[in-house]
């Protein structure tokens, strides 16, 4: 079989130029491949594809599964809306079992060839630890490719209509009183006493509700003059576009002269009035991260940084590192796995690639936590703090890999 694995010119590569090119149009771009590295990938999707299945299975159940069934016994949530919210929250579950499942497939299927001296006789042949490895490596960026693609693309997505269905399924309207209540802030040159001008709050935006492009019951107040507060209040207002200003319907406004405490009232039909559509992205973007795809969380920040809200807007900078370094965890779990499995008579049962993978996980992901906390609070940049756990991660693999090859 090893003469068979090392077989450097199959049969197909010795044939005419002309021939050799329509044989690789008809053949399959699997056959394609060296044999040694479709074994190899072979004995890896078995235990992958089970990793993926228990893991999915097991967090589902516990961040899901049991919420739902008790709002089915409790708030009367209808069996079949509990299922749709179930799917729908399935794409954020599969891509935390991403990871973790390409770490058990590579320590039990390397594991495995490890302990029936499959490995041992392709190193007597003279192949390398780290040419067995490659595979591995090729599929866990495979894996990190797919999971980019989901957490960006697919669960942000489902999330939304998770939470969505779930609210409308119990009798509450589709975003939630909280979520309705839009306020925005905004920072400017506000004039003081001696005729200069500082950077300060400028503006406060509050609507109680936003629907279909409309802000209802709505309350601007205007800080920017010196001496004097204006606070309008209306009942709709809405971006005029062709104007490039905010129209708003039904209201007043209300001049306050703050040294004498004079204050002047009027009322209109039809307002408009210079500000930021600013507004309107807030009350859009969604509130939890994890909802929010890359471009979301980017404006969400800009949007953060303009209200001068800095520790939100850093939180956000740290959760949009996340969002590329998470992916990448499937490269250091592949290359871990991997090198803890090559090892000379190296014997893992499925139970106990479970039992390591777990404790591996659960050890990553705190030092993960703890870096992601270090980012927020600015003890370290928000590049550092996502991107530590990775070459961390990736530095012990290369150890072990390099211990392996010895």
């Amino acid at each position: 079989m090893i003469g068979a694995l090392l077989e450097r010119r199959p049969a197909w590569l010795q044939l005419p130029s002309a021939e050799r090119l329509r044989h690789w149009r008809r053949s399959p771009r699997w056959r394609d491949l060296p044999l040694l590295d479709r074994w190899l990938l072979q004995e890896l999707l078995g235990p992958l594809l089970f990793g993926i299945a228990a893991f999915t299975a097991v967090s589902l159940s516990v961040g899901v599964v049991f919420e739902l069934v008790r709002r089915v016994a409790e708030s009367g949530l209808p069996v079949l809306a509990a299922v749709n919210v179930l799917m729908l929250r399935l794409p954020s579950f599969l891509v935390l079992s991403f990871p973790m499942a390409t770490l058990m497939a590579t320590l039990l299927a390397y594991s495995r060839l490890s302990g029936s001296s499959e490995l041992t006789a392709l190193r007597s042949v003279g192949v390398s630890t780290r040419r067995m490895v490659l595979p591995a490596m090729a599929l866990a960026l495979v894996m990190t490719l797919l999971t980019f693609v989901f957490n960006d693309v697919i669960v942000p997505r489902a999330n939304l209509a998770a939470t969505i269905s779930l609210q409308r399924e119990l009798g509450r309207a589709i975003a939630t009183e909280e979520s309705d209540n839009t306020l925005y802030s905004r920072f400017g040159d506000v004039q003081l006493s001696d005729g200069s001008t500082d950077y300060l709050l400028s503006h406060i935006f509050y609507a109680r509700k936003f629907e279909k492009g409309i802000m209802l019951d709505v309350t601007l107040i205007d800080f920017s003059r010196f001496k004097y507060r204006q606070m309008l209040t209306a009942k709709i207002g809405k971006w005029n576009e062709a104007e490039g200003m905010w129209e708003f319907r039904n209201g007043r406004t209300t001049n306050i002269d703050t040294e004498t405490g004079s204050t002047t009232s009027a009322k209109f039909d039809r307002y408009l009035y210079p500000f930021t559509r600013d507004p309107i992205e807030v009350a859009q973007l969604p509130t939890d991260a994890s909802t929010m795809t890359v471009g979301q969380a980017l404006t969400a920040e800009r949007l953060l940084l303009e209200a001068n809200n800095t520790k939100e807007a850093r939180r956000l900078r740290v959760r949009v590192q996340e969002k590329f370094a998470f992916p990448a965890i499937c490269l250091v779990f592949g290359l871990i796995g991997s090198s803890l499995g090559v090892r000379p008579n190296s014997r893992t049962s499925r139970s106990q690639g479970f039992g390591i993978s777990v404790l591996l996980i659960f050890g990553y992901y705190l030092m993960s936590f703890i870096f992601s906390s270090l980012g927020i609070t600015g003890t370290v940049s928000p590049f550092l703090a996502a991107w530590l756990p990775v070459g961390i991660g990736l530095a012990g693999g290369l150890w072990l890999l390099l211990q392996a090859s010895r």
